[in-house]
This record gives structure tokens, C-alpha cells and sequence, in this order.
């Protein structure tokens, strides 16, 4: 496989992990909400506000697409990302996908702070927790899973190593 990724609720480690797989694969690291505030001019949170989910949802489906036409990248997504079924269907034909996880309490620990959550706003411990139940189940497709939780970078790197063994996949080079 030639493009890894990354998915998986926010604040679950995906960028981060994202830019040490690309460093140790030798490939690119490409963050999509980074890419869609590149396109649109704003950050996600102004784009929220200003012409509302939707449209950010229709912007996140096309970036995925564009990028998934590339080869030897490591993507790391929004957490909605995977809300489409079609864009679920896409990355698992389009490459090795991973899902990130952690518990709520660490999720809510990484993330409350972070001025640029729009789906946040409010209660941050209450919004996951709702979020987290609605997304229950749609990160599942993803052939590796990995819990974050109290984990470093490099343990996180070694998981997905060993259960790309054990699942017999391939980085792609």
C-alpha cells in the first residue's frame, strides 16, 4: 500500500503519530484540516461558523479525495471524517487505514483547552462523551486499532508495526 490513514476520534494522537510514521516510512505527512484551512483561506473553526458543518463535511470529502489520488503519503484526519459512508469506502480502498483511540478522560485532558474545536464548544467533557457515542462503531472498518492511552509515540509506533505483522500488511515501500 503506498498511502497510510490515519483516523480516529479527536485528540486521539493522529497528527502526532502521523509525523513520526512519515518520518520513520520516509513518506510525507499531510493533515487534512491543515489542507482544507490552506484551500478555504480560514481555520476550521472560522469555516464552521461562517458557512456551518456542511460545508465543511462537502470541503473534508473532496480534500480526502484529492489526496487519496496521491501515493506514499501518511494522511491524518478529522475525527468526522468517517460521518460518510462514501468516504469511509474510499480510504479502505485507498490504503492502509489505522483508527486511533483513547478513553474519554484522556480525550477531554488533551483537547479541552484547545480554542480550536468548534465541536467543543460548551461543556468539552459532555460534547465527547455525546460525540463519541454517536460515532460509536464507525471507526471499526480500520484493519489496525490502536488505544493511545498513556502511551508514547514510540509505543504507538511499535503496535502498529506489530499488528501490521500480525495482520500480514505491508507499509507499502
Amino acid at each position: 500500500m503506498q498511502t497510510i490513514i490515519l483516523i480516529g476520534f479527536m485528540g486521539t494522537g493522529k497528527t502526532t503519530v502521523g509525523r513520526a510514521l512519515a518520518e520513520k516510512l520516509g513518506m510525507t505527512q499531510v493533515d487534512m484540516d491543515a489542507s482544507i484551512e490552506q484551500r478555504e483561506g480560514c481555520t476550521i473553526a472560522d469555516l464552521f461558523r461562517e458557512k456551518g458543518e456542511a460545508y465543511f463535511r462537502d470541503v473534508e470529502s473532496e480534500v480526502l479525495a484529492e489526496l487519496l489520488q496521491q501515493d506514499k503519503l501518511v494522511i491524518t484526519t478529522g475525527g468526522g471524517v468517517v460521518l460518510r459512508p462514501a468516504n469511509r469506502e474510499l480510504m479502505a480502498q485507498s490504503g492502509l487505514v489505522i483508527a486511533l483511540d483513547a478513553t474519554e478522560e484522556e480525550i477531554v485532558k488533551r483537547v479541552k483547552h484547545d480554542p480550536d474545536r468548534p465541536l467543543l464548544a460548551g461543556d468539552p467533557a459532555e460534547r465527547v462523551r455525546t460525540l463519541k457515542k454517536e460515532r460509536a462503531g464507525l471507526y471499526q472498518f480500520a484493519p489496525i486499532q490502536i488505544d493511545t492511552t498513556g502511551k508514547s509515540v514510540e509505543a504507538i509506533l511499535a503496535e502498529i508495526s506489530d499488528q501490521m505483522v500480525t495482520n500480514r500488511l505491508s507499509w507499502g515501500n
